[in-house]
């Protein structure tokens, strides 16, 4: 700062270049000023974490893209290429394969876990228990009347699934043939109306088997279970001979896990405070779960929710860039 046309003193320089280390970075401080671009996906959560990421290095002077990707190939070609610059959700339960792919083309970064476990099944509100009493064992999907309980004028006397966005794979179809269940799979078109048709057929006590995850809101709001099929390993999805059914692979449940961040290789060298940022950001699942809901539930907005979050907790997205 000038005072009269002069430096202050030596010595308060000094103490202003000390703070300045638990201070976000002024934009000419930035190692590039070319766009960092963080991954959106088709869920609340992922957007969420992105938002609040993006956020805290636009406070350090970075300039953040904030393009929509797809889940999977955003590991196989957006991360590798460059296009992509992070993604901050990619979950064992659905991408374990393409995060293999993705890192053997040396092109890309596994970051570490962001905190939250990961599950992902088929579901049910509890008050479906009295038609189909042997839930939550999966065999009860087999009886004709328990998949009629489950069926629609769609889909009779077939039960209905209403699985996630095509984009989320999570091989659910192959699941029904692998398991002789008489259930249809349907794919919602998006995360958003999957929720909005559980809300629907939950406050009318209408029957629906669906994908739920976690770390959702929806497993708190909602009273019921996943259903238990035969616990996965990697041989059930790889070895048709695997598991209860010796023609088909896919016999068993989705696998659990962890929930990973993924950077292109060059962030590294690139971008190295924030970097080092996105290596150290994590999330706790009630925070999480508690600002998911607050965009879905309570209609606010994913910008001023990550903000919020930003400004509580700057001591600690200060420190992750020490």
């Amino acid at each position: 700062m000038i005072r009269n046309g002069f430096w202050r003193s030596a010595a308060f320089g000094a103490a202003m270049l000390a703070a300045s280390v638990l201070s976000p970075l002024p934009a000419q401080a930035v190692e590039s000023s070319d766009p960092i671009k963080i991954a959106l996906f088709d869920w609340t959560s992922v957007n969420i974490n992105a938002k609040i990421l993006g956020g805290i290095l636009e406070r350090m002077g970075y300039t953040v893209e904030y393009p929509t990707a797809d889940y999977l190939s955003s590991l196989t070609t957006g991360l590798t290429n460059g296009d992509l610059t992070v993604g901050v959700e990619y979950w064992d339960t659905t991408a374990g394969e393409a995060m293999k792919a993705s890192e053997a083309t040396g092109q890309t970064e596994r970051l570490g876990m962001l905190g939250p476990k990961a599950k992902e099944e088929w579901w049910f509100p509890e008050y479906m228990k009295a038609k189909c009493p042997g839930l939550p064992n999966w065999e009860a999907l087999k009886d004709p009347k328990c998949a009629e309980a489950f069926s629609t004028p769609e889909t009779a006397p077939k039960g209905r699934y209403l699985g996630g966005p095509v984009t989320w794979e999570g091989f659910d179809d192959e699941r029904v043939v692998a398991l002789d269940l008489p259930f249809t799979v349907i794919h919602a078109g998006t995360d958003a109306a999957m929720f909005a048709e559980l809300d629907s057929a939950y406050q009318r006590q209408a029957p629906i088997m669906l994908w739920i995850y976690s770390p959702h809101w929806a497993p708190a709001k909602y009273k019921g279970e996943w259903v238990q099929f035969p616990e996965y390993t990697p041989e059930c999805y790889t070895d048709p001979k695997w598991g209860v059914n010796p023609d088909k692979a896919y016999d068993c449940g989705k696998p659990h896990g962890e929930i990973w961040k993924f950077s292109w290789g060059g962030m590294k060298d690139k971008w190295p405070v924030a970097y080092k940022v996105a290596k150290a950001y994590q999330i706790d699942t009630d925070e999480l779960n508690k600002m998911s809901g607050e965009v879905d539930l309570d209609g606010k907005s994913i910008d001023d929710v990550a903000k919020a979050w930003i400004d509580a907790n700057e001591a600690k997205w200060k420190a992750w860039a020490q």
